[in-house]
């Protein structure tokens, strides 16, 4: 790489994820959770248990999960979440969030400081991010 590359240039996973973020508890259907994912244009939702984060959905994960699987639409959002969540703090560098999410083949990086959601780090995030320097 050379110094030009804007992987070298420290930007913060703060600097560029998204605040927008839905998060329900584990117990709440999956009907619930992708009408709110729908009403804010949010492409997953964070899984709480007793308000700690313990988990992701994503619409990836109701397409396949409930579809191709045949769950019930009231099925709780616990049984087709992917947990353990693989997360990142706001102030670790995008170089990092970028190896991770492309190690652990993830889209949707939650971020968490402190045992609370703050943002989340897409693919998208990361490619218009790129696209722009």
């Amino acid at each position: 790489m050379n110094s030009s590359d804007p992987i070298q240039q420290n930007t913060w996973v703060k600097d560029i994820m998204s605040n927008s973020i839905v998060s329900v508890d584990s117990s709440v259907t999956a009907t619930n959770a992708v009408k709110m994912m729908e009403d804010i244009g949010a492409g997953a939702v964070i899984v709480l248990e007793n308000n700690l984060p313990v988990g992701i959905v994503t619409s990836r994960d109701f397409a396949i999960k409930i579809t191709a699987h045949s769950y019930p639409i009231n099925t709780p959002v616990r049984k087709i979440m992917s947990s353990p969540l693989i997360s990142i703090d706001s102030n670790s560098d995008l170089s990092i969030a970028s190896d991770l999410m492309s190690t652990r083949n993830v889209r949707k990086l939650p971020v968490i400081d402190d045992d609370k959601i703050v943002g989340i780090l897409t693919l998208s995030d990361l490619a218009k991010h790129f696209a722009d320097n």
